[in-house]
């Protein structure tokens, strides 16, 4: 009986754990879903509705008629054919004006030397784009599609042309007077997150290898070779972890413009270096000192130095040290953007900066931040989950002797 009801206390005493679980794994997850699902909606569906309705069967036109009733059903008639000749019901004609762009186009041109709109205002590209699929489903046109990779393409190529997209432009040509070659060329436009993506990775390998290789030098230096003043210079590179970066930022930029260092990769991979090498160095110093020392004596016996010891035996074994340095470093100077507003600025945009030029003044083109976003950490999370068996084992490192 006792054993029973030490089962069910036990049972009942894990649930209150995993309810907190739970409630953190939605906290994550129920975002980045809808983020995700965003990045995939169509411009049009992400103006009129949330990322919930992306399952329902509501037409996306549904809820434009009281536009439609507001700039058009005084001419056109509620069902569209009160103009002769002008069928708004008509499929192969609503077919050339599906996309907002066209349909303002339209309304600002002249009908018989009068304005289409006459004395009232034309409306706004939101508005536009609910008349038109208003008139989609008046027509009887196929519907916006449920999803679509037209956020990814515009993201990429920096398109931002509010109402059409980047394959719509290059079919109709406007792709090409707004700068576009509408070829693969396009990625490496300086406005498009594809150049971002190059510039982010230029400035993250090289920051991230330099203080994982002069980390390792000296974390085998400070555990296995003895020389004047040892702990107390490690004592300062420990202290200096609290040094915040913020601090250094115009003394050392005054520095880079003495030297012609600002706007260039190298002034940034120095930088991440420097304030990446404490804690580096700490770590590696923790995890290489709590390696056997029988080992290495044994080493030295057989006649090898320092450099074959380091090669041979420290590098291998302190690959989850490594490992964990690795992402760490990796998502600190892939997320970072002061240091490369400060160093890079617009001239050569990393990821981070990029992002936030996708979104204008008004707020207009927020669509594209979805899958602006995506694009940035697809490739965090692929270095984190490739290195993940080791970033327990490296986050220990030193922690327990014996």
């Amino acid at each position: 009986m006792n054993i029973n009801r030490d089962k069910v206390n036990k049972f009942f005493s894990k649930i209150p754990t995993h309810f907190a679980l739970i409630f953190l794994c939605l906290v994550w997850l129920v975002p980045t879903l809808g983020l995700l699902i965003t990045s995939f909606r169509p411009q049009q569906a992400v103006n009129e509705t949330g990322w919930w309705t992306v399952l329902s069967r509501k037409s996306a036109g549904s809820e434009g008629f009281p536009e439609y009733s507001q700039y058009c059903e005084e001419c056109h008639g509620a069902d569209g054919q009160a103009v002769e000749g002008v069928n708004l019901s008509d499929p192969e004609l609503i077919a050339r004006y599906s996309r907002s762009a066209r349909l303002l186009g339209l309304l600002r041109q002249e009908i018989d030397g009068q304005p289409h709109m006459g004395d009232n205002p034309l409306p706004s590209i939101d508005e536009a784009a609910a008349i038109t699929a208003y008139l989609s489903s008046l027509s009887g046109t196929e519907e916006l599609p449920t999803f679509t990779i037209n956020n990814y393409v515009d993201a990429l190529v920096g398109f931002r042309q509010q109402g059409s997209t980047y394959l719509e432009a290059c079919e109709d040509g406007t792709a090409r007077t707004l700068g576009f070659s509408c070829t693969a060329r396009d990625l490496l436009n300086p406005r498009g997150m594809g150049r971002a993506f190059i510039n982010s990775l230029i400035v993250t390998i090289p920051a991230t290898i330099l203080p994982l290789l002069f980390a390792a030098f000296a974390g085998y230096a400070f555990s296995w070779l003895d020389f004047p003043g040892r702990m107390w210079l490690f004592a300062i590179l420990v202290g200096l972890q609290v040094v915040p970066l913020q601090m250094t930022l115009v003394p050392i930029s005054r520095i880079y413009a003495r030297l012609g260092l600002n706007g260039t990769f190298l002034g940034v991979w120095l930088f991440h270096t420097g304030f990446g090498m404490p804690y580096a160095i700490y770590l590696m110093r923790n995890f290489l000192g709590g390696l056997p020392r029988d080992l290495f004596e044994s080493a030295y016996l057989d006649g090898a130095n320092h450099w074959t010891a380091f090669y041979r035996l420290a590098l291998p074994l302190a690959a989850p040290a490594l490992a964990a340095l690795g992402i760490f470093q990796f998502l600190w100077v892939w997320n970072d953007l002061l240091v490369a507003l400060v160093f890079l600025g617009g001239q050569r945009p990393v990821l981070t900066y990029q992002i936030s030029n996708m979104v204008s003044s008004l707020g207009a083109g927020w669509h594209l931040l979805t899958a602006a976003a995506f694009i940035s950490f697809l490739l965090p999370l692929a270095v984190f989950f490739g290195l993940q068996r080791y970033f327990v084992r490296g986050l220990l490192a030193g922690s327990v002797k014996g």
